[in-house]
């Protein structure tokens, strides 16, 4: 089904309304993460979503101007857009509006962060993984409710520990409920942090 985005759905196998939204870092696709999806939740609905921005041959969900350095212009629209794409994904296959958790990797994990600052009323609930901070919003939303799980790298090359932080103090003072956790580690995921994550999905019901 065409709604703007290339995208794999994969229903869910049991009678769980939760819908895991997967982002994907740059370079990936919309099937990228869907085993990761899995192992967060055995019974949600997954909805992988392709980046539409092109780096060269790999897709990204905004544009940046160099490492760390975002084109804010792109990223406010190309969050709408995606924001748009998922009010018409719930429509057209019929998901809970009310359980929509985003999971998002690197960029997907940027994206998904600014969709909670700009867009509040799409997310349910985010797993961000390798994070920082995309947007400063003219005024910080109302997140009350929404529950947000972050894994940060101490070591990270590419996002600066005290950015993820940053983030973390943002979505707080915005009313989120924010559990941030730091891993010895770089960009790359780890095991006992997909763990944490599930955790934290098996925590919100």
């Amino acid at each position: 089904m065409d709604l703007g985005f290339v995208h794999r759905l994969v229903q869910a196998p049991g009678q769980s309304r939760r819908t895991l939204v997967l982002l994907h870092g740059t370079g990936g696709d919309e099937s990228d993460l869907l085993p990761l999806g899995r192992a967060l939740d055995s019974d949600a609905t997954l909805l992988g979503i392709r980046g539409k921005v092109m780096e060269g041959p790999m897709p990204r969900f905004f544009r940046r101007l160099e490492e760390g350095v975002f084109d804010e212009e792109d990223l406010v629209f190309r969050t709408h857009e995606l924001a748009d794409f998922l009010r018409k994904a719930v429509a057209a296959y019929d998901l809970d509006a009310l359980e929509l958790v985003a999971v998002g990797y690197s960029n997907g994990a940027n994206i998904a962060a600014s969709l909670l600052l700009l867009e509040p009323n799409v997310l349910a609930h985010a797993v961000l993984l390798r994070s920082m901070v995309p947007v400063v919003p003219a005024q910080l939303p109302n997140l009350a409710g929404r529950k947000v799980f972050m894994a940060s790298g101490l070591h990270d090359p590419i996002l600066p520990a005290d950015n993820a932080q940053r983030l973390a103090d943002m979505l707080k003072q915005a009313g989120a409920e924010v559990d941030l956790q730091w891993s010895n580690a770089g960009h790359g995921l780890l095991q006992h942090e997909v763990e944490q994550a599930r955790s934290f999905v098996a925590s919100l019901g």
